[in-house]
């Protein structure tokens, strides 16, 4: 049996370990031969807005266009996996209104601990008033109501994470 596209939308603070989850997760699902496309947020602006205000209004777009190009895969067999902040619940309603067995997952982790673990900067540029818009830091970061599945990384390895995802998988699937 093909398992069904699925989108899944990893949502958490910047640095909360949502890469570090995709970049486990991934291998296992083309393992089993699942065509998977990573819509990770870094990666995607520098296409779509390669000088970066991140305003609300830019945001706003952005997200609209994440959530547009990840239903349009999903349509055609590909599942999807968005690596994005999305810091407002707006946003990943906007992915559920075009996806609408998107799942979400929320990753959790303080916001003390994801400033330890920022690699790109993001807060340090926040801090120092070079951005005024990193969620959690200047703006709000709008947790999950109820996601499908929440993982705190202060307490499950991102292995043992990309196994949890993979249950949900399954089990959305009826594979489980």
């Amino acid at each position: 049996m093909t398992p069904l596209p699925f989108a899944l939308w990893l949502t958490g603070l910047p640095a909360s370990g949502k890469s570090s989850i995709v970049a486990r997760l991934l291998p296992r699902l083309e393992s089993c031969g699942v065509p998977v496309e990573v819509l990770e947020s870094d990666a995607v602006r520098r296409m779509l807005t390669p000088e970066a205000s991140y305003s609300s209004e830019e945001r706003d777009l952005f997200y609209r266009a994440l959530a547009f190009m990840g239903s349009r895969l999903v349509a055609h067999g590909v599942s999807v996996i968005f690596d994005a902040t999305a810091s407002r619940r707006e946003y990943r309603e906007c992915a559920r209104s075009l996806i609408p067995s998107l799942l979400e997952v929320s990753i959790e982790c303080p916001l003390k601990v994801c400033m330890q673990r920022d690699k790109k900067g993001t807060y340090r540029r926040g801090l120092q008033g070079e951005s005024s818009t990193v969620p959690g830091l200047q703006t709000p970061y709008e947790a999950p109501v109820s996601p499908a599945l929440a993982i705190d990384t202060m307490v499950v390895s991102p292995d043992a994470a990309a196994e949890q995802i993979l249950d949900l998988i399954n089990a959305r699937n009826g594979m489980g």
